[in-house]
């Protein structure tokens, strides 16, 4: 019992952050822009701090980088079965679910859970699996939906790698995995400038998607949206179960993939969802609710995981 109040705790201090984004940017103490500069905060410093910090704290497992194909082969699940469930629609239809049922926001959603309630072990395999997904979600799934639409920009292999490796969390994961797996430490007023920064950055993810938090749909489209969230929440519980009980890892690592499964949609979906001319605001709304979505299921699994 004292272990599900910890949880319940941890869990609403988090969505009071989120509330409290929300809230001061509703009163004027934030502007919607905002949110850009903290984008720009959390993913170019904080979050790349977190991740050199918690890598420094562990001796690698290379086993554990089969996380990384785990989290290339989540998205493509999702992006073959947005374009499958799409085949009676039109071009536009495959394109916009390939895009806003796969991808996995974890580095400003799920990584706060995991960074809080998991070690060291966690966090690594959260990284990896991230390194992975940044790959589909980056570029990779852009250009196959853009090939199913016939629109966009040209997919190239030039664009995706580029984008990928403009990534600083890409980059952050990539050379410190690199670094683990060859036994090399950094120094130590590196990792404790590392540790400091990046301690700030589950409230800043956090407050972050509170002042990013919008919902704006009409009722013609509440049915594609309810749509969306049964197909990517109904795989993601399958995923999650699968990953628990079947990966040969240990409990924590299997606790992290768990929870992964159950996380928000791509933070970027909206965007590659414009650059093939598609409907922003009905991806918006999607990225939005599943915010809310993911918090109920996330701490629902906290509370039977840990």
């Amino acid at each position: 019992m004292e272990g599900i109040l910890t949880v319940l705790a941890k869990a609403v201090a988090f969505i009071m952050i989120i509330v409290t984004g929300y809230v001061l940017k509703k009163k004027g103490f934030f502007h919607p822009d905002d949110f850009y500069l903290f984008s720009k905060v959390v993913v170019r410093i904080t979050l790349p701090c977190a991740i050199v910090s918690n890598f420094s704290r562990i001796v690698m497992d290379n086993s554990l980088l089969f996380m990384c194909v785990l989290g290339v082969a989540a998205n493509l699940v999702m992006v073959v079965t947005g374009y499958l469930v799409n085949l009676p629609g039109t071009r536009q239809q495959r394109a916009f679910d390939m895009i806003n049922l796969s991808g996995y926001n974890v580095g400003n959603f799920t990584l706060p859970f995991v960074q809080s309630f998991l070690g060291p072990v966690g966090f690594a395999a959260t990284s990896l699996f991230d390194a992975g997904n940044a790959v589909m979600c980056t570029g990779a799934t852009f250009t196959m939906a853009s090939i199913a639409s016939g629109a966009g920009d040209k997919p190239s292999v030039k664009n995706v790698a580029k984008s990928l490796f403009s990534s600083l969390p890409f980059d952050a994961y990539l050379i410190m995995t690199l670094l683990a797996t060859a036994r090399i430490s950094l120094p130590e007023m590196v990792t404790a400038y590392a540790g400091t920064v990046g301690s700030a950055n589950a409230f800043l993810a956090l407050l972050m998607i509170g002042i990013g938090f919008e919902i704006r749909m009409g009722k013609e489209k509440l049915a594609r949206i309810v749509r969306i969230m049964v197909i990517r929440y109904g795989m993601g519980v399958a995923f999650a179960l699968a990953a628990f009980y079947f990966l040969p890892y240990s409990l924590e690592v299997r606790q992290a993939i768990a929870l992964i499964a159950l996380g928000p949609v791509s933070s970027v979906a909206p965007a590659f969802t414009g650059r093939l001319n598609g409907d922003v605001e009905l991806a918006s709304a999607v990225n939005s609710l599943s915010i809310i979505v993911s918090i109920v299921m996330i701490t629902g699994a906290l509370m039977i995981l840990l």
